[in-house]
């Protein structure tokens, strides 16, 4: 079986969402010498998730209410409700696009779109939901 090893978040002012990654999970960036490219450390080594990169958007950014069009990574949150109000406060900020449901048994799922128009969901583990 194949896993998912890294990621890429794609940025057309990388500062901006590197800001607002760190702010919001507390990601490291680390610019790799070999060019525009940071590398995202999203936490130990030792417990489990996938690293990644962000890089300059080479293109023009997605349109709003356009078909999600690249995987989505969803990122474990201890509390969903203050994650999806630290994502749509401060500067710069996401906007909630699927506000939070219940995936019963499993837990409280929401996306967000980043600055740059990037979608990625929160989850926050509940075997209560409903």
């Amino acid at each position: 079986m194949s896993r998912a090893v890294h990621f890429e978040i794609q940025a057309s002012e990388p500062q901006a969402i590197i800001d607002f990654y760190q702010r919001l999970f507390g990601w490291t960036f680390n610019k790799w010498a070999g060019g525009e490219y940071w590398m995202v450390h999203t936490g130990p080594e030792d417990q489990p998730g996938i690293n990644g990169g962000l890089l300059p958007r080479r293109g023009p950014l997605p349109e709003s209410q356009a078909a999600v069009n690249a995987f989505v990574i969803t990122v474990d949150v201890e509390d969903i409700d203050a994650s999806l109000a630290k994502a749509a406060s401060g500067s710069p900020h996401g906007v909630v696009c699927v506000p939070k449901v219940a995936v019963p048994g499993i837990g409280w799922l929401a996306y967000v779109k980043d600055p740059d128009g990037n979608i990625f969901g929160m989850m926050q583990a509940d075997i209560t939901a409903a």
